[in-house]
């Protein structure tokens, strides 16, 4: 059969030639595609691309990486975050966990660029490490947003009742409906709405940041410059716990990562639907290579500027509202005599809070088609509407938004608020996930001596961001919970929130190795040249010259 010469690629049977390196392979993936005769075309290899539409934009991806971070984490738990750590301590803790997830977003961008696949990380994990550990990662991320798509709704329910005296369970049904229905239109329509959402939060960042500079410098209502008034007195640190000296004040500055780790989470997805991102090999890692600079601005110099304006021992600061009345900025602002700004920021959360569980609803259901692909998730989970949405996974992660009316009660509501944590700690997995996966792709590239040059894109600052992104989060998984190892602070809830989801990994992961007798890919029988074919065989459109005003956009261009 004739075919031009790109096209005249063949795939490698596995079990007689290594991806057509001429020896013979022990490993035999899961992946159904790879034991067929089709040509090496990125549509025949990965038959989501054919299902799943491309719908999602360079503008698009950039911004669902700030929609899907920026959030209640940010505007409201920052202030519990300078409450317990002091304004130095949870700058420098916003700080150190924003560089530990600049090397995972470098980490997954990497893999994404070659290999652009809906679920991401989970599906790289089948052709880089063991399909057990794909499967392990894949139901926790799942089981994660089973539990935070309700509580996002929950929260924005509460945010409403700033205003509104309705009853919750109503907030709480409209906005699952409104949910529900974005996700089952063109991936297209999700893309608009994020930016728009995300649009909105930049700006309100943006204006709370000159306002906290005003302040600072003495343009409030009040015109009393407070410089940096609140890092002598109180200081700049707090002795957590009641406990006296530089180790009080160490354990607050450590308490300050489990916040920053709850507002970074999320920052991942900017590859969750690489299936549906058009040229995702170019389009992905320009959003990742923006990301180091938007944690900058976005989130550090936030937790700096409010650090001067409210003082870490403002009781306001750990009074858990839900809305906007503890938001540091709120609280300054009233300080400083500022009426207008309260309702403003409530309305910017409530669209964070509904915009999270957006995001949310669309990485699961994508996980889940994902996951379905590599057989680790029934088949049924692998229909798609005519506008590509895989609707079944979208439904079945949506009947959980019913957990939400649990929230209702005052009991329940603090169990669900235990939930909730939780999704801080399967963060952590996720990213120690992503950085295992990349150093196995990148030392798989050593043995088989692929320079990385030839891949789509290579990340700067290889291997040794991935090495301490995995250490430091190794570390601080097993320190989450050190509070209640403390003489008298002995909590059941805190201890098993913040340690149960290491043994439900472990058993997912060893539970599939078992019962599948799956390996671990040898470094030398990864699949790498294999995928640098296809990314070879199948070149992106180059991209349009950035003309005009478009230089000085940071955000998207």
């Amino acid at each position: 059969m004739a075919e031009s010469p790109q096209k005249s690629l063949q795939y490698s049977d596995p079990e007689s030639d290594v991806y057509g390196q001429g020896k013979k392979s022990e490993y035999v993936t899961e992946t159904p595609t790879y034991a067929t005769d089709e040509r090496l075309g990125e549509n025949e290899e990965y038959g989501e691309v054919k299902e799943l539409r491309r719908g999602l934009a360079q503008r698009h991806i950039q911004m669902i990486a700030l929609a899907g971070t920026i959030g209640t984490g940010l505007f409201l738990g920052s202030g519990k975050a300078i409450a317990r750590g002091g304004p130095l301590g949870a700058f420098m803790g916003y700080s150190f966990v924003g560089v530990l997830v600049t090397g995972v977003v470098l980490s997954i961008a990497e893999l994404s660029a070659l290999l652009p696949l809906s679920g991401a990380i989970i599906r790289h994990a089948e052709h880089f490490v063991d399909p057990a550990l794909s499967f392990a990662q894949g139901w926790n991320v799942v089981y994660s947003s089973m539990v935070s798509l309700p509580a996002e709704l929950t929260a924005a329910a509460v945010i409403v009742q700033f205003w509104s005296t309705i009853n919750s369970a109503v907030w709480i049904t409209v906005f699952g409906i409104l949910l529900i229905g974005s996700n089952l239109l063109f991936v297209r329509v999700y893309g608009e709405m994020e930016f728009t959402f995300a649009t909105l939060k930049i700006m309100l960042i943006v204006g709370l940041n000159i306002m906290a500079l005003v302040i600072v410098c003495g343009g409030g209502p009040d015109h009393h410059a407070y410089g940096f008034q609140y890092w002598r007195n109180p200081g700049p640190f707090v002795e957590y716990l009641g406990i006296k000296g530089d180790l009080g004040h160490f354990l607050g500055f450590w308490t300050t990562f489990s916040n920053a780790i709850y507002a970074y989470s999320g920052i991942e997805n900017i590859s969750i639907a690489a299936a549906e991102t058009q040229s995702p090999r170019r389009n992905i890692p320009i959003a990742a290579k923006r990301i180091f600079w938007r944690v900058c601005i976005f989130y550090i110099l936030s937790i700096f500027m409010v650090g001067l304006i409210v003082p870490s021992n403002d009781p306001n600061l750990l009074h858990s509202t839900g809305n906007a009345a503890q938001s540091p900025f709120v609280i300054a602002a009233k300080r400083a005599g500022i009426k207008v700004v309260p309702s403003i920021i409530n309305f910017v959360v409530l669209t964070s809070a509904w915009s999270a569980g957006n995001s949310g609803l669309l990485g699961s259901s994508r996980t889940l088609y994902g996951m379905a692909r590599e057989g680790h998730a029934p088949k049924i989970f692998l229909r798609t509407s005519r506008m590509g949405v895989p609707y079944v996974a979208v439904g079945f992660i949506s009947l959980f938004i019913a957990l939400g009316y649990m929230s209702l009660s005052s009991g329940a509501s603090v169990a669900f608020g235990w939930l909730q944590d939780l999704v801080s700690v399967a963060a952590i997995i996720g990213w120690m996930v992503i950085c295992t996966v990349y150093l196995r792709f990148y030392y798989g590239c050593k043995v088989q001596g692929i320079d990385r040059s030839e891949l789509p894109w290579k990340a700067p600052f290889q291997p040794y961001a991935a090495w301490l992104s995995l250490i430091s989060f190794i570390v601080l998984l097993l320190t989450g919970g050190y509070a209640v190892f403390i003489k008298g602070h002995w909590d059941n809830e805190t201890f098993v929130s913040s340690y149960i989801n290491i043994p439900i990994f472990i058993i997912l992961y060893f539970g599939y190795k078992f019962i599948k007798k799956t390996k671990i890919i040898p470094l030398a029988e990864i699949p790498i040249r294999h995928f640098i074919d296809i990314a070879n065989a199948n070149p992106e459109a180059p991209a349009k010259p950035v003309v005009g005003w478009r230089r000085l956009n940071i955000l998207w261009s």
